[in-house]
């Protein structure tokens, strides 16, 4: 494992790469308390895809019959580490950010489970950190945390990752901030979301498109 997840946020910014897996402007799902081939048929992976555990490398969207187009499919690519599953986009955001927030019924989060979810958000900056322990869910834009005084709220204060606001900070302090160590915060985010849940992805075999992968929907 290299690097635990911070190496993602530390590509946040880069477009997505033409590589065989994913490289760039990646959002991350993890989800606990849920079997992962369940988490990803929430999320609408195909059945017989899913079965079939193909490398992401080796997926293609089918092609649309003349006059019938293909729905829009999306590559996610994941796996598990510990308790945790984690998928992996690259296609702009979290299919289940946004899944959960138009209110798609198999994406909304239950008690025992917990979801932590880093979207990109690349079409309406910026990008958002949703936690959901067991059936409520909090949302914190980067830099920011969720409000709740939880152990993961704590981790994105260690690892630096909540930056000064209004009113405690001047507004001056504030964009002098961000001018300093903004270019820094994704990976500092994903920093603290590594240690708060001990997930490590390989990045050569994200890289690579190695992982298994499924064809999804946008929600």
């Amino acid at each position: 494992m290299s690097d635990g997840i911070a190496w993602i946020g530390a590509r946040h910014h880069a477009p997505p790469s033409a590589v065989p897996g994913m490289l760039g402007g990646i959002s991350l799902i993890l989800a606990r308390g849920v079997e992962t081939d369940e988490f990803l048929i929430n999320l609408g992976a195909d059945l017989d895809e899913l079965a079939a555990r193909t490398p992401c490398r080796e997926l293609r969207a089918p092609v649309g019959q003349p006059g019938r187009p293909s729905l829009q499919l999306n590559r996610a690519m994941y796996g598990t580490c510990g308790e945790w599953t984690y998928v992996l986009e690259d296609w702009g955001m979290a299919t289940w950010a946004t899944g959960y927030q138009g209110k798609v019924e198999s994406m909304l989060p239950c008690e025992g489970e917990e979801i932590v979810c880093l979207t990109a958000n690349r079409f309406s900056p910026s990008a958002v950190i949703i936690h959901a322990p067991d059936a409520c869910a909090y949302r914190a834009d980067f830099g920011t945390d969720t409000g709740q005084g939880s152990a993961l709220d704590a981790a994105l204060s260690a690892a630096g990752a909540v930056f000064p606001s209004m009113p405690e900070a001047s507004e001056a302090e504030v964009v002098a901030y961000f001018e300093e160590y903004g270019e820094r915060l994704p990976e500092l985010v994903f920093t603290a979301v590594g240690a708060y849940t001990g997930v490590a992805i390989d990045q050569a075999a994200v890289k690579a498109g190695d992982l298994p992968g499924v064809l999804i929907a946008p929600a």
